[in-house]
């Protein structure tokens, strides 16, 4: 039997360990880590916008961690960016969804790594956000689809990820944080924009993270640092870093309509290189040339959202997502 040829690095010709399709390029391990690093620190500077004159205020960044390879690159890299500023503070925070067999061991990751770096966690659930744990929402799902022609069609990641954001926002607003910073790496947010693009959702498109130019009032600005890095060098990183992770997919996803885009967008990208890295580009000149076009009675469109009638939490309706879907559950 022959030996297995290993591909060398293109930098320093080590073993290589990861070949990106899109640059043609081979990268050994540390390597990897160098130009993960070098592409999310280019990014966080341009997301993360500091008070220039009081160097002593405080910006506190709330960062969403799951215990998945994504938000666990992301935290360790913020760290490594971020450890030797005296005016910035890191803060972990986890929602629990109350998913048997998933997330405790997920949420322990997290902590895990959080306590590692000596960063604050901080976690909250479903239940003392006055949902239920997504477990017993997905059994109760038929019932509240025979009651509700809206709901009719919706997987339970439609649930999950509206009561997910409220989670974020409140642990946002418990932490008093300044910027959340969310976990979406490259493929991640491809998928978001062709999800976008096939519903005709220009409001959603512009409205896509990062929100460091154009907040929404009453929101912590949203960053995504990872946005640029695919999701194999997100894992290939994790791996490299040795960084504790929880690889298993949520038991729910596989109903959700991700999967379809995701698919679409893996093939896409087999077939030409570069595919996902042109979506967000796409997305990011939409928001660019809205922005330079605006009149000045459009200037609050991507700033300004409601406040819900009955929580009073962000929204783009008189009654936000969860509320409706509160109401329900307890119907």
């Amino acid at each position: 039997m022959s030996a297995v040829e290993v591909s060398q690095c293109s930098r320093c010709r080590k073993p290589a360990i990861i070949f990106q399709e899109y640059s043609g390029q081979h990268y050994c391990s540390s390597c990897l880590i160098r130009s993960v690093r070098k592409r999310i620190g280019k990014e966080l500077r341009k997301q993360l916008i500091l008070p220039k004159s009081d160097k002593n205020e405080l910006t506190t960044i709330m960062v969403a961690v799951s215990g998945g390879k994504d938000s666990a690159v992301l935290l360790e890299t913020l760290h490594h960016f971020l450890k030797n500023r005296k005016d910035v503070k890191l803060i972990a925070g986890c929602v629990n969804e109350g998913i048997e067999g998933y997330r405790k061991p997920s949420m322990k990751c997290a902590e895990k790594l959080a306590n590692s770096l000596d960063i604050e966690f901080r976690t909250l659930s479903y239940k003392s956000l006055g949902f239920d744990d997504m477990d017993n929402v997905v059994k109760i799902m038929p019932n509240i689809s025979e009651k509700h022609e809206e709901a009719k069609g919706m997987s339970p990641c439609s649930f999950c990820g509206v009561f997910r954001r409220q989670g974020i926002n409140k642990l946002a607003s418990e932490t008093q944080a300044d910027y959340v910073a969310l976990g979406h790496n490259l493929d991640d947010m491809a998928q978001t924009v062709l999800m976008n693009l096939q519903k005709g959702d220009l409001d959603r498109t512009l409205r896509l993270a990062p929100h460091s130019w154009s907040p929404i009032k009453g929101m912590a600005p949203r960053i995504v640092p990872i946005r640029w890095i695919p999701e194999q060098e997100v894992q290939a990183y994790a791996m490299s870093m040795d960084l504790p992770f929880h690889d298993d997919e949520c038991p729910h996803s596989h109903q959700a309509l991700r999967i379809l885009h995701r698919d679409i967008v893996a093939r896409m990208e087999d077939a030409v290189p570069g595919t996902r890295h042109g979506l967000v580009h796409s997305s990011d000149s939409v928001k660019e040339m809205y922005m330079k076009n605006k009149t000045p009675d459009e200037e609050e469109f991507t700033k300004v959202a409601n406040n819900c009638k009955s929580c009073g939490q962000i929204t783009s309706q008189e009654i936000c997502k969860a509320c409706i879907m509160k109401k329900w559950l307890i119907e």
